[in-house]
């Protein structure tokens, strides 16, 4: 690759002949490095950005919520503290419990089952979980709340931020969320 040029010219000095340094001709290595450097930019696949699908219910329409199937629908309302509310069904039945946001993927997964056993394991009938991440929610929670959904491998999922029901608001303020 490299080649060793060493000058033969040494003038004697009182009985010693003076050698010159070699001198180290690298020509040939940065071409090699340039051709690498080429060869392995053209040749790999440049990363490519995955963004989450969100889907919002549409602002005309007040009662969307109602639309979607009470036995296989979750809540999710993020609030302060790393702290969110859930509950299945509709907000008039709902158990709402309050949970950390570190154990969201267990209330998934636990109300998962949940609805393939109460819809005898049909691959149509998926649960749906709606996130309504509350004003003292942190993005960071929201974010969370989406991974958990994506790792859970949830079909159906929804962000509204817009339609808060009553009942909802008003166990936020009780549990201080």
């Amino acid at each position: 690759m490299a080649t060793l040029n060493e000058s033969q010219s040494g003038k004697a000095v009182k009985g010693r002949t003076k050698k010159t340094a070699p001198k180290v001709d690298l020509t040939a290595m940065v071409d090699l490095m340039f051709l690498l450097t080429t060869f392995f930019m053209l040749t790999t696949t440049l990363g490519q950005l995955n963004a989450a699908d969100i889907a919002k219910p549409d602002k005309t329409s007040p009662d969307v919520v109602e639309n979607y199937p009470e036995s296989r629908t979750m809540t999710i309302v993020l609030g302060k503290d790393n702290k969110a509310v859930s509950y299945m069904g509709t907000i008039e039945k709902a158990n709402m419990k309050v949970i950390a946001v570190a154990d969201l993927q267990k209330e998934i997964k636990a109300n998962e089952l949940l609805v393939k056993a109460t819809h005898q394991n049909n691959p149509s009938k998926y649960m749906i979980v709606i996130i309504k991440p509350g004003k003292t929610a942190k993005f960071q929670n929201f974010v969370d709340a989406i991974d958990e959904i994506k790792i859970a491998d949830i079909k159906s999922y929804s962000i509204d931020d817009d339609h808060f029901a009553e009942k909802e608001l008003a166990f936020m303020k009780n549990n201080n969320l």
